[in-house]
């Protein structure tokens, strides 16, 4: 029995209905279906099904009922035709770029990544012979000029990892495909709920869902999303080889955290907007970061692509690094982690975690100084988060 979902329901209706395929028992929660196998009633049907003459499952690697309803979900809140779920963020990542490059190819990719993406491109990628050219991503001559003969994909994350810049898409989205390339967006800062890259030109969108599309701390996960055709004629046989899939169980959590996702992003971006607004005039802040303010140097680009300001900010300490520690050690409430799009509020510290990987120059041309703290706000009531946050940086100013 399956739910069929209507194109006209909203997206927080798609995020608790779409793609449910009920069992014979007619459960309310979505079936969780731990198996690695399947069985077939003759060797007949066996063989239709391995033919694709039967569109039925095969092996839980390739495809499975529980993760299939949380592909099907995405779909739906995405605008995509087809997607894989995937066991991390990072696996969504490597694949979607691996899947449609070989050696001689090129990528162009924004600078400011996060660490392990640049990982993937400069190192992972680059030692297979695939050709790769980093740029300012707010830079859109700089994406022209990035273009050669043989680039086959395009690649950026916005909001970006940890300073909250923002890349145009449509702009980069045409570029790409006046070159025949393909355009690739890591949209997991801004969630499917504040940014539809596809709707903004995007070829395919990438999530680490374990940040907010769990959001309670619980299990890892990822997906790459994009047309049916990009799916079949790349991404299909690439997956079912290598094996990237997503566990059965770690969907079942997902799709249990999608239910809740639309009212979690907008508390979560309500009380960050509270915290930027105080950081933003705080005397020992030498700079605070948040899209959804019109400090931020592309708030314009914000209120273009991104109905809200994100659940993250970004805020450089006046001390450099004995600040931002000091401030850290001093929070109570808030936890340390470099996780992120948590129900709790969350505080890392970038350049010592999350980016440590990169050379500290490229730090530095990013922004991602020794006085970088990135928030992740959850939903904890905003007065005691500035209460934290306050009595925190009260200890830094004594220090």
């Amino acid at each position: 029995m399956t739910n069929k979902a209507k194109p006209d329901w909203k997206p927080a209706t798609q995020a608790v209905h779409g793609g449910i395929t009920r069992s014979q028992f007619g459960e309310t929660s979505e079936a969780l279906y731990l198996t690695q196998g399947f069985v077939y009633d003759n060797a007949e049907a066996a063989e239709a099904r391995f033919n694709g003459e039967d569109d039925g499952f095969i092996y839980s690697r390739y495809a499975n009922p529980t993760v299939d309803m949380f592909e099907k979900r995405m779909c739906l809140l995405e605008g995509a035709q087809d997607a894989r779920a995937t066991a991390s963020g990072m696996a969504a990542v490597t694949s979607s770029l691996a899947c449609q490059v070989k050696a001689g190819d090129h990528i162009v990719a924004a600078k400011a990544l996060f660490g392990s993406n640049r990982w993937v491109i400069e190192n992972m990628l680059g030692n297979f012979g695939v050709e790769y050219t980093l740029v300012d991503g707010r830079n859109i001559e700089a994406w022209k000029n990035a273009v050669q003969p043989n680039t086959k994909v395009f690649f950026l994350e916005t909001p970006t990892n940890p300073t909250l810049e923002l890349v145009d898409i449509q702009a980069v989205a045409d570029i790409a495909h006046e070159c025949n390339a393909k355009l690739i967006v890591d949209n997991v800062f801004a969630t499917p709920v504040l940014q539809k890259p596809m709707e903004l030109g995007a070829d395919i969108v990438v999530y680490s869902a374990t940040k907010h599309i769990d959001g309670q701390g619980r299990c890892l996960g990822g997906v790459i999303l994009s047309d049916q055709e990009w799916v079949d004629e790349n991404l299909h046989d690439f997956f079912r080889h290598t094996g990237p899939g997503l566990s059965p169980f770690n969907a079942w959590v997902l799709l249990k955290g999608l239910e809740t996702l639309a009212l979690r992003v907008k508390q979560q971006s309500e009380n960050a907007s509270h915290v930027a607004t105080f950081l933003s005039s705080h005397k020992l802040v030498e700079r605070s970061m948040y899209p959804g303010h019109d400090t931020h140097p592309q708030f314009d680009l914000a209120e273009k692509q991104m109905p809200g300001g994100s659940t993250l900010v970004a805020f450089e300490l006046k001390g450099g690094k004995k600040a931002a520690f000091a401030f850290e050690n001093a929070l109570d409430l808030i936890k340390l982690s470099n996780n992120l799009g948590d129900a709790k509020s969350l505080v890392t510290h970038p350049a010592t975690t999350t980016h440590k990987s990169l050379s500290e120059e490229d730090r530095a041309e990013l922004g991602i100084n020794d006085g970088l703290v990135r928030l992740s706000l959850g939903l904890e009531d905003k007065e005691d988060l500035l209460s934290d946050i306050e009595q925190a940086l009260d200890v830094v100013a004594k220090a």
